[in-house]
C-alpha cells in the first residue's frame, strides 16, 4: 500500500524462494523451525500482493474467474509436491531425498525475471497514491482497524479463519488418517491425498466461474455446506480400505475443500478501498491462516486423550465450516464491483462512521 504492489511482489517472490532453498540445509529441528517460520513471512505475503495486484487490473465483470483461476495453482503445485517427494525418496539416500525437493524450491525466482519486465502497478493504485501523497497521508497497518473499515476487517478475517480453520483441521492429518484408520499403505495414502488435490484443481476453477454469476457470499455458502457434507462422508462413510473408493470420496472432498479458496482474492479486493487494500487483504487472509493453527492443535489435542481422531478432525473442521458460512450473513455483496467507486465512497465517507456499510456499499 506504500511501496507499490509490483515492487513488494518481487521481493517476496525471492524471499521465499531463498527460505525454501534454504531449508535443504537445516541440520535440526530447531534450524528448520527458525527458516521455515522466515520462509512463511514471504509465503504469505505473495499471496497478499499478488492477489491485490491481479484484483485491481482485471474487469469488475471476470473478476472472479480471474483469480479464481490464478489460485488453482496451488492444487497444482500440492499434486507436484506429493509426485516429487515419493521418486526423490525413493532415488535418494533417506537424508538427501528430502532436502533436494527444497532444493527445487529456488525455481519460483525465476519469475522474478518476469516480473520486472512485464509488471506494473494498477492505475486505481496509482491514483490512489497519488491522492495520498497530495493530502501528505502515509498508511499503515492501524488504517485497517479505523472505525469505518474495522466491522469489515474483522469479518474478513472470521470468513478466512472459518475456511482455512475447517481445511486444516482434516488436510493436516489426512495421511495419519489413512494409515492409521483405514490400514493404507502410506505411498497408497499419498496417492489418495493426491487425488485429494485433483478435485481441489476443479473446485477452484468451478468456484471461480460461478462466483461472478451467483456471488461471493453465496459460493461460499455453497462451498462451505459440500465441504461439511463431504467431510463427513469421508471421515466416516463405511469405505474400508477400498482404494477406488477413498480416492473417488477423496476427490470429491477436495472439490469443496480447495474450491472455498477462490474467492478470497476477488471478495477481499472488493471489500477494502485501495488505499489499504494490500493490508486489509493480507491481515484477513493470514489471520485465517495463523490462527488455523488452533483448529489443528485442538485435533491433536482432543485425540490425544483418546478420542477417534476422525471424530476429532470433523469437531473442528464442521466448526471452521460453520464460522465461515455466518461470516458470509454479515459481509455485504461486492461481486462487480467497481474498485474507484469504492474509494471515492471511502474518501468522502465521515471518519467517525463505524458501520460497516460505509465502507462496503456502493
Amino acid at each position: 500500500d506504500r511501496f507499490g504492489r509490483a515492487r513488494i511482489l518481487q521481493i517476496t517472490i525471492a524471499w521465499f524462494s531463498f527460505f525454501a532453498f534454504l531449508s535443504g540445509f537445516a541440520q535440526n529441528y530447531e534450524q528448520m523451525l527458525v527458516i521455515r517460520v522466515l520462509q512463511g513471512l514471504g509465503f504469505g505475503a505473495e499471496w497478499a500482493v499478488g492477489a491485490v495486484l491481479l484484483g485491481e487490473m482485471i474487469n469488475p465483470r471476470h473478476r472472479g474467474k480471474a483469480l479464481g483461476t490464478v489460485q488453482s495453482g496451488a492444487a497444482i503445485g500440492t499434486g507436484l509436491a506429493a509426485v516429487l517427494a515419493g521418486p526423490f525418496a525413493a532415488m535418494f539416500d533417506p537424508d538427501l531425498g528430502w532436502r533436494i525437493v527444497f532444493w527445487i524450491g529456488i525455481a519460483p525466482a525465476i519469475l522474478i525475471l518476469f516480473v520486472r519486465r512485464e509488471s506494473d502497478d494498477s492505475e486505481v493504485f496509482k491514483q490512489a497514491a497519488q491522492r495520498s501523497r497530495e493530502i501528505g497521508r502515509r498508511t499503515g497497518l492501524g488504517d485497517i482497524f479505523r472505525a469505518r473499515i474495522l466491522p469489515t476487517t474483522i469479518l474478513a478475517a472470521l470468513l478466512s479463519l472459518g475456511v482455512q480453520g475447517a481445511a486444516y483441521s482434516i488436510s493436516n492429518f489426512l495421511t495419519v488418517f489413512l494409515t492409521a484408520e483405514r490400514g493404507l499403505p502410506m505411498a497408497t495414502a499419498g496417492m489418495c491425498v493426491l487425488f485429494n488435490s485433483a478435485g481441489g484443481f476443479f473446485g477452484f476453477l468451478t468456484n471461480a466461474y460461478i462466483s461472478d454469476r451467483i456471488g461471493r457470499r453465496m459460493v461460499f455458502r455453497l462451498f462451505g455446506i459440500g465441504f461439511i457434507l463431504t467431510a463427513a462422508f469421508y471421515l466416516f462413510a463405511p469405505l474400508g480400505s477400498s482404494v477406488p473408493a477413498l480416492m473417488a470420496a477423496g476427490f470429491i472432498y477436495g472439490f469443496f475443500q480447495f474450491g472455498s479458496y477462490a474467492s478470497f482474492g476477488p471478495y477481499f479486493t472488493e471489500l477494502f478501498p485501495t488505499e489499504v487494500r494490500g493490508t486489509g487483504q493480507a491481515f484477513a487472509y493470514n489471520f485465517g491462516r495463523a490462527t488455523s493453527a488452533l483448529f489443528f492443535t485442538g485435533v491433536a489435542m482432543v485425540a490425544a486423550t483418546g478420542v477417534v481422531l476422525s471424530t476429532a478432525m470433523a469437531v473442528f473442521a464442521i466448526g471452521g465450516a460453520c464460522c465461515s458460512i455466518l461470516a458470509t450473513f454479515l459481509l455485504p455483496e461486492t461481486a462487480g464491483r467497481a474498485l474507484v467507486g469504492l474509494d471515492e465512497l471511502d474518501a468522502s465517507a465521515p471518519s467517525k462512521s463505524i458501520g460497516a456499510g460505509a465502507v462496503t456499499e456502493s
